[in-house]
């Protein structure tokens, strides 16, 4: 007697990028909604819905109101521009995916030095820019041992948590200021070592074009703390000119946890701004002659040797530095950890400003690129090409995989379960 082979279960697939993760499960739901392979899933759920009472058929939600569905979920999001390990629970399968938020996960990401985005990633609109040249291999090498161990990080604002019952996200994007403080949570870093070191030029990684306009720019310094990453390298010496900032400025803000958490960021240069953004490459309005301190810079005149040379950009003026740098990282993580906020941390730690540039997630629990996770592009080859992979994958889940991710069983109270329309993030 020949034994059936399993249909549901946990199967991983490499995310493509510029697609959300919700946006997988839709193209996969394509795939094995009208497939012979999950026909008894949609049999199932047709009884299912039939053998309701008329009762409980009238509550029945829009979504339990369209046809029939293979149910899906994934454990945990990767953001749009990042590609990698996507867990993807198909039937039964889903309610295994809380295993896959708490589990331990490996990426390699790229941080690019200069500049913040609201978004913290190279997706997001600039809201500041800081120098670059003063960094090196060396000097990053040593900012990333304050990173390893047990830390306290605080959750970026375009994330899936949720404050009052709205996502984070949905407060960034509306603009509005979150009702409470984001609190800090603890995260494990097991391993972190660089990959790779590249200077300015030799790399094809751009900081974003597109400025925020300058509300956004005030919310964004309220809430995306940058007041800390955008301090010139001081070698801890304060540079403050004690001019007083005008009404359109940033006004100081209390030393908070994540203060504490970036200790050794050099005091802050304090500089007047204006009621209207400077655009990359634009003057400023002139309404104030300039100061001694800017007229010994060598502003409107030739610079002398020795000046931070990418900070003439700001003047109008060609930038000497052939670009900011960028850094390969690989890491070990825990439950929790958000790399955007780590590179936006980094760039903090290093006297500049840092934000994500590339992601991929190389491991998730029991699954790692190369190994056991399916290509995306299998599935637009046709059944003949996907379903045997995918059958050998549950066949794997089933006799292999599943019970080495129930005994490392890490237990997370009140893990959400996810469906194709869940969103966002377990982290990048």
């Amino acid at each position: 007697m020949t034994t059936a082979k399993p249909i549901e279960g946990v199967i991983a697939v490499n995310k493509p990028p510029a697609l959300s993760s919700a946006g997988v499960l839709r193209k996969l739901q394509e795939h094995f909604n009208p497939s012979k392979l999950f026909a008894p899933l949609i049999a199932a759920e047709n009884s299912q819905r039939a053998a309701g009472s008329i009762q409980q058929r009238k509550k029945r939600s829009r979504r339990t109101r369209k046809p029939p569905e293979v149910k899906l979920g994934h454990g945990g999001t990767l953001d749009p521009l990042a590609t990698g390990v996507l867990a993807v629970g198909i039937g039964s399968g889903t309610k295994s995916l809380s295993r896959f938020l708490a589990c331990t996960k490996g990426y390699e990401c790229v941080v690019l030095f200069g500049a913040a985005t609201d978004t913290y990633d190279r997706l997001g609109k600039v809201v500041k820019r800081a120098p670059y040249d003063h960094l090196s291999k060396q000097k990053v090498q040593e900012a990333l041992t304050k990173f390893k161990g047990k830390l306290m990080q605080k959750p970026p604002i375009f994330s899936a948590l949720r404050i009052n019952g709205k996502k984070m996200y949905e407060y960034a994007r509306e603009g509005k200021e979150l009702p409470i403080e984001i609190q800090e949570r603890p995260v494990e870093v097991i391993d972190m070592e660089m990959i790779e070191w590249m200077d300015g030029g030799t790399h094809g990684h751009e900081l974003p074009k597109t400025e925020a306009e300058q509300e956004e720019k005030v919310v964004a310094d309220k809430l995306l703390n940058l007041g800390e990453g955008t301090r010139p390298w001081s070698d801890g010496k304060s540079e403050d000119n004690g001019e007083s900032l005008n009404a359109s400025s940033k006004r100081p803000r209390s030393k908070s946890a994540e203060d504490e958490f970036m200790k050794d960021v050099p005091q802050k240069r304090v500089r007047s701004s204006t009621d209207s953004p400077t655009m990359s490459g634009a003057l400023p309005p002139d309404e104030n002659p300039p100061s001694e301190d800017v007229k010994e810079l060598g502003v409107g005149k030739e610079e002398p040797k020795g000046q931070d040379e990418n900070f003439r950009s700001e003047k109008n003026e060609e930038p000497l530095s052939p670009g900011p740098p960028a850094v390969k990282l690989r890491m070990t993580v825990t439950s929790g950890f958000y790399v955007r906020s780590f590179c936006h941390d980094l760039g903090a730690a290093v006297g500049s400003l840092g934000l994500m540039s590339e992601l991929v997630r190389t491991r998730q629990g029991v699954f790692e690129l190369g190994k056991n996770v399916l290509e995306y592009d299998v599935f637009e080859k046709g059944e003949e090409a996907w379903v045997p992979k995918v059958e050998n994958s549950l066949e794997a889940w089933s006799t292999e995989l599943s019970p080495i991710t129930e005994v490392a069983g890490e237990e997370q109270g009140g893990a959400r379960r996810r469906n194709s329309s869940s969103e966002l993030e377990d982290h990048s």
